[in-house]
């Protein structure tokens, strides 16, 4: 089973450091168990290809935070952490 390195983009970096310390490890431990081992959806309810983006973009769902992500060869680059309610706004700056 390949292993993928998970990286946080600066911005994603920010979004971590504005959350509650009980969400920061939802979202990180979710992030670890799903993201390095299976980063791509299977089966799986938690993880979606979002549909319209070139390069692919998944979402990863955490409880009510969203992690939104690229593959780039064996490394998983998070591009954002948000709350679900504000995730439109994110996804419009991403895309």
């Amino acid at each position: 089973m390949n292993k993928y390195q998970v990286v946080f983009s600066p911005a994603a970096q920010r979004d971590i450091e504005a959350l509650d310390t009980a969400d920061v490890l939802q979202v990180v431990r979710d992030v670890k168990s799903y993201l390095e081992t299976s980063p791509l959806p299977f089966g799986k309810q938690r993880i979606k290809k979002m549909t319209g983006f070139k390069p692919p973009l998944y979402r990863l769902r955490s409880g009510d935070f969203r992690a939104y992500y690229r593959i780039a060869g064996d490394t998983v680059i998070i591009l954002a952490v948000t709350d679900r309610k504000a995730s439109e706004k994110v996804l419009r700056k991403i895309r």
